[in-house]
């Protein structure tokens, strides 16, 4: 089934990046098991980075979730996104919230009906949770360089390659091509902005980009 293709992709892709954080959180001073639980409790990649790459450097407990917090707005855009997607109860949706990362909304939003639309959210968000925390677990017990082992066998580039491949063709109208122009705003300030602010300013581009079609519609 094509959703399932789709989940698997991105799920490996993103969950063998899981290996690269368990390195770097055990090179941060955590422990296997703190790493482990970081992955299941906080389970967002760049957030858990950066926390992790915070409390390496001394900092405290607090900046750390403040940068992995300034990481997360993006949360918000996609909550918006999916709630007309999510089952109904509060007990079901507090459940399925804690999938909602880039991938499992990648991968549902691809979809056109809704019954699928839940299944890949499901599909996606489960499968790189799973091998997200296998492969933190993998990390967190080998002992060597994080940044030499990512990029010799070339996970820097799967994640990157796995949501192209699914933004790529849903280029064809306008709102489409708005995010994506969010997405190359939040590239271009990786290099010169604090950790978060990416997220904010592309965030802050597209509501720029989508003014005259709100204008349009209310009129």
């Amino acid at each position: 089934m094509r959703v399932l293709r789709r989940a698997a992709s991105i799920s490996i892709a993103t969950g063998a990046y899981g290996v690269a954080f368990g390195v770097f959180a055990i090179d941060s001073g955590l422990s296997w098991l703190e790493a482990l639980a970081f992955s299941a409790v906080v389970f967002t990649g760049s957030a858990q980075f950066a926390a992790a790459g915070v409390l390496g450097s001394g900092g405290t407990v607090s900046a750390a979730i403040l940068a992995g917090a300034l990481l997360n707005v993006r949360s918000l855009a996609f909550g918006v996104a999916m709630a007309p997607r999510m089952p109904r109860g509060w007990m079901k949706r507090a459940l399925w919230s804690h999938l909602m990362i880039d991938e499992s909304v990648a991968v549902a939003t691809a979809e056109q009906e809704l019954h699928l639309q839940r299944f890949g959210y499901l599909a996606g968000g489960l499968g790189v949770f799973a091998l997200w925390n296998l492969a933190t677990m993998l990390g967190a017990t080998i002992a060597i360089d994080t940044s030499d082992f990512v990029s010799q066998i070339g996970l820097d580039a799967t994640i990157p390659a796995a949501f192209l491949a699914l933004l790529w063709p849903r280029l064809q109208s306008g709102q489409h091509r708005i995010a994506a122009a969010g997405a190359l705003i939040a590239v271009a300030a990786v290099t010169w902005t604090p950790a978060g602010m990416p997220i904010l300013l592309a965030a802050f581009g597209v509501v720029v980009g989508s003014a005259p079609a709100w204008r349009r519609s209310a009129s």
